[in-house]
């Protein structure tokens, strides 16, 4: 299981942002203006984050560790970490299965916590990313909110 580098992905998405504010990190939900352009990637997490129980969004360049796109409640915890940290988690489980000769891919990875599930979705047609999604364990439904991310993941265009 060879991990594929994206060249040029970052820049791709940046410079479909270059004409648009600056994101508001400041954790409150971003407005959206009418007549902004939104990437695709934009849209997808603002409809990851609208599932029930979702606290914040991120798709995630795993080979860099970079959160390529953002959404939700940035208060809740450090996103960048967040996303840094996972993608350490991707990487173990990529080697773990290369390691046991498992011929097979990731669909997802749960990771459960006292108050939270946090979710992490590889999309089949993007190698190389993954989007992780926090979810309120006291609000969200876990087989609709993997349903719904899955289905979102599909969506994706870069």
């Amino acid at each position: 299981m060879t991990e594929r580098h994206r060249p040029g992905l970052l820049a791709r998405l940046r410079s479909r942002r270059s004409d648009q504010t600056p994101p508001d990190h400041s954790g409150r939900e971003e407005q959206v203006e009418e007549g902004t352009d939104m990437t695709n990637v934009d849209v997808i997490l603002k409809e990851a984050v609208q599932i029930d129980g979702a606290v914040a969004a991120l798709l995630v360049d795993y080979q860099s560790g970079m959160a390529l796109g953002q959404a939700g409640d940035a208060t809740v915890m450090n996103l960048d970490v967040a996303a840094a940290g996972n993608t350490d988690v991707v990487r173990a489980k990529m080697r773990t299965m290369e390691s046991l000769g498992l011929n097979d891919t990731i669909d997802d990875i749960l990771i459960t916590l006292g108050q939270a599930y946090h979710l992490i979705n590889l999309p089949k047609d993007h190698p190389g990313l993954f989007i992780y999604l926090v979810l309120d364990k006291s609000k969200a439904n876990l087989a609709m909110a993997r349903h719904k991310l899955s289905s979102l993941s599909t969506q994706i265009e870069i």
